[in-house]
């Protein structure tokens, strides 16, 4: 006689969440962020794919607290967009400073950004992430072509690896009102021409 196992979480005092997101990220570095799936991780962590979704809404959000990153596109996306569209410049700068403001949240995006620069499965992820769980979106719900996007994201890519990676000064240690200043006008500028 077989015995089924049944959906859900398995029996004992398992850590299912930490055990999701170590099968996530094993997904996410053989796969890509795109050709993962929800059910992919959920076979990988031997668990019902709606345990998956209990634990994680999207896809995205998962993809976010596997690699540690600061940042949820269902959070980041509708902030960027939420308000007036001439200050949307402003809001992308703001938001990039305050994500890389502190130590714990930044450490792991500079991370993820060094291993991009000499690993090729490192940055298929991080592309494939930024462009569709955030920049396309971003540009798709301002009705911008992606390339402004992306010209707009290089700017702020190079900010942070200037004054984070490269600490170069003053940039480094400039304070944020004067970066969001001289910064956001330039952003704008990509997103509405």
């Amino acid at each position: 006689m077989t015995v089924k196992r049944r959906p859900g979480r398995r029996p004992g005092s398992v850590d299912t969440r930490g055990e999701i997101l170590a099968a996530a990220r094993t997904v996410f570095a053989e796969k890509g962020f795109d050709k993962a799936t929800v059910r992919g991780i959920a076979r990988q962590a031997q668990v019902d794919p709606a345990l998956v979704h209990h634990y994680f809404d999207t896809k995205e959000g998962m993809f976010a607290q596997a690699m540690h990153l600061p940042i949820n596109p269902e959070e980041v996306v509708p902030a960027i967009l939420e308000g007036p569209r001439e200050e949307v410049g402003e809001r992308m700068v703001r938001l990039l400073l305050k994500l890389t403001s502190e130590d714990s949240a930044r450490q792991p995006v500079i991370a993820l950004l060094r291993s991009a620069m000499t690993n090729e499965a490192a940055l298929v992820m991080l592309r494939e992430f930024m462009t569709n769980a955030v920049l396309f979106r971003v540009a798709d719900g301002l009705g911008v072509p992606h390339l402004r996007i992306e010209a707009a994201f290089a700017q702020m890519f190079g900010l942070v690896m200037a004054r984070y990676v490269l600490q170069l000064e003053p940039l480094a240690s400039a304070d944020d009102e004067e970066l969001v200043e001289l910064v956001a006008p330039t952003i704008q500028r990509y997103l509405t021409g």
